[in-house]
């Protein structure tokens, strides 16, 4: 099977497997703060992906091992905290909306920092998803006018420190094995998210005795094998085998599978934001039109 067949099955996978996260992400919450979210979901995937491939850490060449740890705490380690702490205001939905910045932060950071050249028609296919990204976000803002938006910085933190990883996995980390990047970044960040849950009250008795406590637990272990260890590692494979950008469309599908979820757990939704998921794959599709 041609990577233009392949790319476009990893691309479909992870936009389900992290269309899904939000919502995951959200019911953490009931029974977790933001903290102890971010860290327990860094700590869960850290055990999985060195039980899954401890042994790959052997083949990263040292000069490698500073991206790597760069990649782990712009890809991993703030991203987990920022969106749960989003999420304490911002329906699930609306932070996989605006999420969908990503692919726009990264043709301008891979032009202006890594030198990665991005052609016109995948600018008007960004410009097109991004257009269709704040239509979803204006209308979300008027269907939940008691949301804080402010928290919404968060997130657009968080795009900007995918978008980096990106192109850092792109330019520095292209000839790597994705498991090993994935573990490799857990590596670095295990144990500063450790030292977050120690802070974090999790331990205390008032922690244990909430009545969605074991819930939230298994709401982050399903988050982390799927939403994080599975997913980095699909996501490492599909950035080598394809473009940044085309890598990064993955959060322009990404809302459609929040809005569902959010749909089904009573979040708001109608026809105009239908419209606006549509301008979003449309600009999926012409950014990698006749791409390989």
């Amino acid at each position: 099977m041609k990577n233009l067949d392949i790319k476009w099955i990893y691309l479909i996978t992870l936009s389900i497997i992290w269309g899904s996260s939000f919502i995951l992400i959200k019911k953490s919450l009931e029974g977790l703060n933001p903290y102890q979210v971010g860290a327990l979901r860094t700590i869960f995937t850290g055990l999985l992906l060195f039980a899954a491939g401890f042994s790959s850490l052997k083949s990263i060449k040292r000069e490698k091992w500073k991206w790597i740890a760069i990649s782990g705490f712009l890809g991993s380690f703030f991203p987990a905290f920022f969106f749960a702490i989003a999420e304490t205001e911002i329906d699930s939905a609306i932070a996989s909306i605006l999420n969908s910045l990503v692919p726009l932060n990264t043709i301008l950071l891979g032009f202006a920092v890594f030198r990665i050249a991005s052609n016109l028609k995948q600018i008007l296919g960004v410009i097109i998803g991004f257009i269709g990204t704040a239509i979803l976000i204006l209308e979300g803002a008027d269907l939940n006018p008691n949301q804080n938006y402010l928290f919404a910085g968060f997130i657009l933190v968080s795009t900007l420190m995918y978008a980096a990883n990106v192109n850092i996995i792109k330019r520095y980390l292209q000839d790597v094995k994705p498991i090993a990047i994935a573990t490799g970044n857990y590596v670095f960040i295990i144990i500063p998210a450790l030292i977050v849950l120690v802070f974090s009250q999790f331990f205390e008795a008032e922690t244990f005795a909430k009545p969605d406590f074991v819930s939230s637990i298994i709401y982050v272990l399903v988050l982390s094998i799927f939403g994080t260890a599975i997913a980095k590692v699909l996501f490492n494979k599909l950035v080598q085998i394809s473009t940044p950008v085309f890598a990064s469309s993955v959060t322009y599908i990404m809302p459609i599978v929040a809005l569902i979820w959010g749909l089904l757990d009573n979040e708001s939704f109608n026809v105009i934001q239908l419209f606006a998921a549509g301008l979003i794959l449309s600009g999926v599709y012409l950014a990698n039109k006749n791409k390989t």
